[in-house]
């Protein structure tokens, strides 16, 4: 604390104190997103989660974009999130500022501790990726082999 500097931004990755945030919210400062990247990175999740929230709520789409990073840090340092996390990563959905945070939650997050949309997202997921790879697997092997067949009638 002490070397933040709300105008330029510079110190806030490492933010630790929520009544800090908490004041420049109330003074209308920038760069709160990237302060809670902070609180995320050094405060118990309870602490960062209504900030974070908060953020995530901001008309700013730079602003409300660090509340997702800040989320996926969670999620990672924590091995879980709170219940109003969950609920903003599923009401923003895969394919929006949400798809690496909640990807994040699916790989840090342990499958039990899921609630059941992002199980079954889950599950969609690894099924998916599989697929996926399986398929690229099977794409290279035909490149391969007419590779093979190209180079052996010359």
């Amino acid at each position: 604390m002490g070397r933040e500097d709300w105008e330029s931004g510079e110190g806030l990755l490492g933010l630790d104190d929520p009544a800090e945030w908490d004041a420049a919210f109330e003074r209308g400062e920038d760069h709160l997103g990237t302060a809670v990247i902070g609180l995320a990175f050094h405060c118990p999740l309870e602490e960062a989660s209504p900030r974070i929230i908060k953020v995530m709520g901001f008309p700013d789409g730079f602003q409300r974009t660090n509340a997702f990073i800040a989320t996926g840090h969670a999620a990672r340092l924590n091995g879980g999130l709170t219940p109003e996390l969950f609920a903003a990563l599923r009401a923003e959905g895969l394919g929006s500022v949400a798809e690496h945070p909640i990807r994040d939650t699916l790989t840090f997050v342990p499958f039990r501790d899921l609630p059941p949309w992002f199980k079954r997202r889950w599950v969609y997921v690894t099924v998916r990726d599989k697929l996926e790879y399986w398929w690229l697997l099977c794409a290279d092997a035909v490149e391969d082999g007419r590779r093979s067949l190209r180079g052996s009638r010359h």
